[in-house]
């Protein structure tokens, strides 16, 4: 049986001036065991950074090439404002990853980031941001609480 490495948890960690943030033990300890490395990218839609394994990005170029035409615009779109922007990240030996100018300012980073874990991925987020966000999530959850359909093998 395959074991589960999923990225949980809401953690806030300092970073330096040189943008240097501490990876959530949790999610080194993933990174570690799996001996790969994590990918970032700026969020498409939101004020955030976009984590992930590296697999899961390879995951995400097979799903993109299975579903759209392999010289759309839609894929041209996608991978460009992905793959054009992600970049693999190894934490230092204290167990730090030093985010790029660009991410840091997409995601309106200072001093303070927010790790939100997404299971199969994560995002960084500023405090302020985070919060408006989580509270934006709970109202439409609980305005449209969704209903999970059992496995039919069940």
């Amino acid at each position: 049986m395959r074991k589960v490495f999923l990225f949980m948890d809401t953690v806030i960690n300092k970073v330096d001036a040189k943008g240097r943030v501490s990876l959530p033990s949790d999610y080194r300890a993933i990174v570690k065991e799996l001996e790969t490395e994590i990918v970032c990218y700026r969020s498409l839609s939101l004020p955030c950074i976009e984590g992930c394994l590296e697999e899961t990005l390879d995951k995400l170029a097979t799903d993109i090439e299975d579903s759209t035409d392999f010289f759309s615009e839609t894929q041209d779109n996608l991978t460009n404002l992905i793959f054009g922007d992600a970049k693999r990240f190894t934490f230092d030996s204290t167990g730090r990853i030093m985010l790029s100018e660009k991410l840091l300012k997409h995601a309106q980073i200072t001093d303070t980031a927010v790790f939100v874990g997404k299971g199969r991925k994560f995002q960084i987020w500023n405090p302020q941001n985070w919060q408006k966000e989580e509270e934006r999530i709970r109202r439409e959850v609980l305005k449209n609480r969704p209903v999970l359909k059992k496995n039919k093998e069940e």
